[in-house]
């Protein structure tokens, strides 16, 4: 008797952290029940591509991916999950190749879902109104592969609605995590050795509006209470999240890394109205100062857009001046791209293509002359490196990350994956610190 050949499955990831964890989690239960997991690249039985929509290019390049994988065995089952599948899963489902088309739901019962369009003559839409969605769909992990800090999904949703994102329609409400289901997946990924937990969410400041008498601080301060857990990273915040009372609690917890990502989207108050953004620059900037008087050194992370319908050259230069104000220390720079189905589609006065390539060259020039002016004071000094993998570009180096989020290199003959060990910050080069491990 020969053996009886495993089934083969690969995965391919659009987008953003939060698909990364739904991709793990999916890529667990196929391993439970006993499938081979093959790299995308290869022939497999079964391909699932976990589709992004954020913006048209999210679009297109799921497209590519399910299209790749239909070529790579006509006779495979293409699976296409996540936001892009949950807007359009029409134009996915005409797509040839295509048996299963899930969303953002039913993502734990995968398995049997395949197994089920196996055995069915046409293609499966389990797609559904996602805004009737109510609870967390609580899907547990044990490990990343190659990873030393683990991406810990805690909510699902948004309820912000701003104009120019289809996030909302494709995620549905806000749902969080119960506290104890994270607590509990922090324990079970400290004992397989991971030291970070970077907590993420569509909308993570709106962790525990959904469930009694609790929020996103204390859901922290019980992750912070875990033994063996030495980091977490916070994922993107809203600045109306970091009040007074909450920066001098967030303060206090060491284990929370001095690295804030909140979201601007833009420097102009015009700008931020016609976002439907609900602070104001004043409101952010308070907020900025309020981490740097609590917390030495706090990095400041950013995300930026520009060419936002109705953006003049006078908003814009409103952006940069505000840009050198709060001095980040390092920020994503993003183009508008309109999406079909949302306010700012149909908005007056759309800026064009060269205008917004112009916009953002600048920005990012800008962006990373405040990133090395951020990173020169740390030089000289001794910080501790979480160390991530071999560096692809130089293998006698290893790379990892301080807890400011600054991307070290040092020389290293051992395998240090996953430690973490005190290193002098020597010289910044490119986007990187390179520095000496000391013993």
């Amino acid at each position: 008797m020969g053996m009886i050949q495993k089934k083969k499955v690969a995965f391919y990831t659009l987008g953003c952290k939060v698909n990364q964890y739904d991709t793990q989690a999916m890529l667990e239960q196929f391993k439970k029940n006993g499938y081979e997991i093959v790299d995308f690249d290869e022939y497999a039985d079964i391909y699932v591509i976990n589709t992004c929509t954020v913006t048209n290019l999210g679009d297109r390049k799921s497209r590519q991916m399910i299209r790749k994988a239909h070529k790579q065995n006509t006779e495979a089952i293409v699976v296409a999950a996540g936001c892009y599948a949950q807007t359009a899963p029409g134009e996915i489902i005409s797509i040839p190749g295509v048996k299963l088309v899930i969303g953002n739901k039913d993502r734990s019962s995968i398995v049997e879902l395949v197994e089920q369009a196996q055995s069915s003559s046409s293609p499966i839409n389990v797609v559904d109104n996602i805004m009737n969605t109510t609870s967390f769909e609580n899907m547990q992990i044990e490990k990343y592969e190659q990873h030393s800090r683990a991406v810990l999904k805690v909510q699902e949703g948004c309820n912000q609605f701003c104009t120019y994102c289809i996030i909302p329609y494709a995620r549905g409400p806000i749902r969080s995590r119960n506290p104890e289901d994270v607590y509990e997946q922090v324990k079970t990924l400290v004992d397989n050795g991971f030291k970070e937990v970077v907590l993420t969410g569509i909308h993570i400041a709106s962790y525990g509006k959904d469930l009694e008498h609790t929020d996103l601080l204390e859901l922290i301060e019980g992750i912070h209470n875990i033994d063996g857990l030495l980091r977490i990273r916070l994922g993107s915040l809203e600045p109306t999240f970091l009040t007074f009372e909450v920066i001098q609690r967030l303060s206090k917890l060491l284990k929370v890394c001095p690295h804030y990502h909140i979201s601007l989207q833009s420097g102009s108050d015009k700008t931020l109205k016609r976002m439907k953004r609900h602070y104001t620059t004043g409101q952010y900037a308070k907020v900025v100062d309020e981490l740097r008087g609590n917390i030495p050194d706090v990095a400041v992370t950013t995300d930026i857009m520009v060419g936002f319908p109705g953006e003049t050259e006078e908003e814009f230069k409103e952006t940069l001046d505000f840009v050198d104000r709060i001095a980040f220390s390092k920020i994503h720079v993003f183009k508008y791209s309109p999406r079909r189905g949302t306010p700012a589609a149909n908005f007056p006065d759309q800026v064009p293509a060269y205008l917004k390539e112009d916009r953002s060259r600048e920005l990012i020039y800008r962006g990373s002359k405040l990133e090395e002016h951020y990173m020169e004071r740390f030089l000289g000094k001794t910080y501790d490196v979480l160390f991530e993998q071999q560096s692809k570009d130089s293998p006698a180096f290893f790379e990892g990350y301080t807890g400011h989020y600054i991307k070290v290199l040092a020389p290293c003959s051992e395998n240090i994956h996953g430690e973490i060990r005190p290193v002098l910050l020597e010289q910044i080069q490119d986007e990187h610190i390179l520095g000496r491990i000391q013993k």
